[in-house]
C-alpha cells in the first residue's frame, strides 16, 4: 500500500470539505451529491470529474475514518463526490451503482459489502463506459476487466501477522491454547482473508486451537454479544482473535463482566489500529494489533484522475502498514490521526 498524505486547502475548498462532512459520517439512506454534476455527460459542464462512491456503511471507527478521508480528499482534489451509504446491505450498494450509471458519473468507486454477486452491475457500468475502482474490499469476479484497479490492504497478511505474533507469544506452551475468533461480516473479503491468514500462521504450533469462531459483523455490539456466548460455552478461553478493533472493544465488556481480566486472563489480538483500539492496547487490555489504514482518500483521488484520463494504473495498490504492541501503541497514540 502507499503512504497516505495530509492535505490543506483554503477558500472554496474548505467550504466544500465542510459541506461534504456535514453530509454525515453515520449511515444515511440517500445519496450525498455534493453538487450538480461535472464533465460526466450530464450537461452541467462545470468541468469537474464526478465520482460516484458507495460506502459499506458506518459500522466502525475505521469506516468512519475512511469516509472522512474520501470526502476530504475529494474536496481537496476538486473532484465532485456523489456519496452513498449502503448501510451494510449489498442490495443498497447495487442500487447506488445503478443510480451512478444513470447519472452518468465519470468514475465509480465502492467498498463491496461482500465479495460475490457483482458481475451483473459491474458489466452495466462497463457497458456504460464508466470505469470502476474497488476500495478497501475486493470482489471474487473471474472477469477482472469489470474494474480498473483495487486499492486497499492485504487482509491475508494482516491475519498472518496476527497469527505469527501469537505463535511466538505462546511458543513455551506445553498444552492446548484455546482460541476464540470474532469474524467480520460473513462473506466479506476482510473476514475471509483475515481468517485464512491467521489459520495458516497458527498451524505452525499444534497447541494453538480455534475452539469457536463466529461473526460479530465488525460492530462493538456484535463483538460483545458473541463474546458473551463464547464465554458461556467455553469455560477455558486463552486467546481472542477479533477481525477488527470494534469487535474486540465490545468483547472487553463481556470479558470484564465475566470476572476476567482482558489482556491477562485472555490474550487479545485485533486488527485496524484505530484510536480506541490503540488506547486499549496502550492500557494493556489488548495485547497486539495489526494495522489496517483507513486513510485511502488521497490515493483514491489520484487513481480517479488517472483512470478518467485513460492512463494505465496498477491492478492492485496496497498501503504500507505495521503492527503494534502495547509500548508501541503508547508511542504512536499522541500523533494518531484516526
Amino acid at each position: 500500500m502507499l503512504k497516505t498524505g495530509t492535505f490543506t486547502r483554503r477558500g472554496l475548498g474548505t467550504l466544500l470539505a465542510a459541506g461534504l462532512l456535514a453530509g454525515g459520517l453515520v449511515g444515511c439512506a440517500n445519496s450525498d451529491t455534493g453538487g450538480d454534476g461535472g464533465d460526466s455527460g450530464d450537461g452541467s459542464g462545470n468541468g469537474k470529474i464526478v465520482l460516484g462512491f458507495s460506502q459499506v456503511g458506518a459500522e466502525s471507527g475505521w469506516r468512519t475514518a475512511n469516509t472522512t478521508s474520501v470526502k476530504e480528499a475529494a474536496a481537496e482534489a476538486g473532484i465532485e463526490l456523489k456519496f452513498d451509504d449502503a448501510q451494510q446491505k449489498q442490495e443498497n450498494q447495487i442500487k447506488a451503482i445503478r443510480n451512478f450509471i444513470q447519472q452518468k458519473v465519470d468514475v465509480i468507486a465502492f467498498s463491496p459489502v461482500v465479495e460475490s454477486g457483482w458481475d451483473t452491475v459491474l458489466k452495466e457500468a462497463k457497458d456504460a463506459d464508466i470505469p470502476v475502482i474497488l476500495t478497501d474490499r475486493a470482489v471474487d469476479s473471474a472477469d477482472t476487466s469489470l474494474y480498473k484497479t483495487f486499492i486497499g490492504s492485504d487482509f491475508v497478511k494482516e491475519g498472518r501477522l496476527s497469527g505469527e505474533w501469537l505463535v511466538e507469544e505462546k511458543k513455551a506452551a506445553t498444552g492446548p491454547v484455546n482460541i476464540v475468533e470474532l469474524q467480520g461480516t460473513t462473506g466479506s473479503a476482510p473476514a475471509n482473508d483475515r481468517k485464512k491468514g491467521f489459520a495458516e500462521a497458527i498451524a505452525a504450533n499444534p497447541n494453538l486451537k480455534i475452539v469457536a469462531s463466529q461473526s460479530g459483523d465488525f460492530t462493538r455490539a456484535g463483538g460483545k454479544q458473541v463474546m458473551e456466548q463464547f464465554l458461556k460455552a467455553n469455560p477455558k478461553i486463552d486467546v481472542l482473535f477479533a477481525h477488527n478493533d470494534d469487535m474486540g472493544l465490545g468483547a472487553l465488556e463481556a470479558i470484564t463482566a465475566a470476572g476476567k481480566v482482558p489482556g491477562k486472563d485472555i490474550t487479545i489480538i485485533t486488527i485496524d489500529a484505530v484510536k480506541d483500539g490503540m488506547q486499549a492496547l496502550a492500557d494493556g487490555k489488548f495485547n497486539f494489533i495489526a494495522e489496517c489504514s483507513p486513510l485511502l482518500g488521497p490515493q483514491l483521488m489520484d487513481l480517479v484522475k488517472k483512470v478518467h484520463a485513460g492512463e494505465s494504473v496498477p491492478t492492485r495498490v496496497e498501503t504500507e502498514e505495521t503492527t503494534f504492541t502495547s509500548e508501541q501503541a503508547k508511542a504512536a497514540l499522541p500523533t494518531r490521526k484516526y
